[in-house]
């Protein structure tokens, strides 16, 4: 990134994330993005119609939400003129968002741009199978009574059973693989053991439930549906938690030999985070108070079926290019997608083998203090709306920093199909 044009991220908000219960939530995506994205733009001291463009991650938007991103701008009023467009990149979506955002900022085409992320996983559609389609499709061609009789005798009751797009899309498709899978192959890989990964995963928990005890998480606004309930906290989050509980579970992706649960994974979940970005010359010119800038991104990519050591790939080559160490760096957010996942991400840095082999170093890279990662819990309470958790994690890393006194921080996230991106911020001096 160009030192001398520095980025700035102004403020942002999220909806609290709220878990699947089996139907559609009472949220789209987009209702989530205007819910958080109208909150922060109305502490601004400038027209929504002055935001120079509007970036969303999302993944899997419903059918009435199409370039999802020009849909949010429109309902929050940056009006007609304003340019929207959406990002997909798996699981960095929202971290893909502020990556293009900067670029933007940078090549002078905007001073002023809000980024985020946002999905409905409880709303993932239900998909016809090909069989279906295409007896709807004779049936629509058909001419006559006789012809429909015809194509009605060929129906068959299991052409109703749809294909799930959530299940279909944490799969990947080169490697036959779900997500799961992957996690369990890096517990084989780094010797991870259930017993750690549960304690993990309850350690998450009561980090969140602490945060919320602290108001740690000011950048969380209260939501209202339809019906007039209201939401003001992310509702996958168990204070009762125990090892004890979690140890009762059967592992869920490998039932015979696996230890990855469905407690210690990442949830099914609604949310979304938006951020408001600006150039220096935007902020002078608004005289806008700043949470941070961001220092650096980078983007990594390795095989699908170890997607979860994303961070390690992305974040190490970013350290090194800003010749830091895992020390360094005052605070981590690493996205909970898996508590193995997280897990392994730490053992890689410490093994030399692995450092050698896979980041060409000649030893370890060193050791990341757990006491500094994910300090108010992650995704495993919190829950992983896929478009959204890229953005989350760099607006929580900054408040992180400003709570904590400190002053950097890395966000790093693994992606599914094999990719990790990791993004580089500093408090304001």
């Amino acid at each position: 990134m160009r030192k001398d044009k520095p980025i700035y991220i102004v403020d942002g908000a999220r909806t609290p994330f709220l878990k699947a219960r089996g139907k559609p939530g009472p949220f789209s995506a987009s209702d989530l993005a205007v819910l958080a994205g109208r909150d922060l733009l109305s502490r601004q001291s400038f027209s929504p119609e002055e935001v120079g463009e509007v970036i969303v991650g999302s993944v899997m938007p419903s059918e009435d939400e199409a370039n999802i991103g020009r849909l949010i701008g429109l309902r929050l009023g940056c009006g007609e003129h304003v340019p929207a467009w959406t990002v997909q990149r798996n699981c960095a979506s929202g971290m893909q968002s502020i990556d293009s955002a900067i670029k933007d900022i940078i090549l002078g085409r905007h001073d002023l741009v809000l980024v985020g992320g946002a999905e409905a996983m409880s709303r993932a559609p239900l998909i016809l199978k090909p069989e279906m389609a295409a007896w709807l499709a004779d049936l629509n061609a058909s001419k006559n009574i006789a012809a429909k009789l015809s194509t009605f005798a060929r129906f068959r009751p299991s052409y109703l059973s749809p294909i799930i797009a959530l299940i279909r899309g944490l799969r990947d498709p080169l490697y036959g693989l779900n997500m799961g899978q992957t996690a369990e192959i890096l517990a084989h890989q780094f010797n991870i053991s259930r017993e750690e990964m549960d304690g993990f995963s309850v350690r998450s928990h009561q980090r969140v439930a602490k945060a919320y005890d602290d108001k740690q998480f000011s950048e969380v606004v209260t939501v209202y549906d339809s019906m007039g309930h209201f939401y003001d906290y992310d509702n996958g989050m168990r204070r009762d938690s125990s090892v004890e509980k979690l140890a009762k579970l059967k592992p869920f992706f490998d039932k015979r030999f696996g230890k990855v649960t469905a407690a210690n994974s990442s949830q099914i979940t609604d949310g979304a985070a938006m951020l408001l970005l600006a150039s220096e010359d935007a902020v002078k010119r608004h005289n806008l108070p700043t949470m941070g800038r961001i220092v650096d991104v980078q983007w990594a990519a390795l095989s699908p079926e170890v997607m979860g050591l994303g961070p390690v790939m992305s974040a190490t080559p970013l350290l090194q290019r800003n010749k830091l160490s895992l020390s360094d760096v005052d605070y981590w957010e690493i996205n909970e997608a898996f508590a193995a996942q997280v897990l392994a991400c730490v053992r890689a840095w410490e093994s030399d083998a692995f450092c050698r082999e896979h980041l060409g170093l000649d030893a370890a890279f060193g050791s990341l203090d757990e006491e500094r990662l994910n300090v108010d819990g992650g995704a495993v309470a919190l829950g992983h709306p896929v478009g959204a958790s890229g953005a989350r994690i760099v607006l929580h890393l900054l408040h992180v920093l400003k709570n904590q006194n400190a002053k950097r921080g890395v966000a790093a996230i693994c992606i599914g199909g094999g990719q990790g991106g990791a993004m580089l911020v500093e408090l304001n001096d």
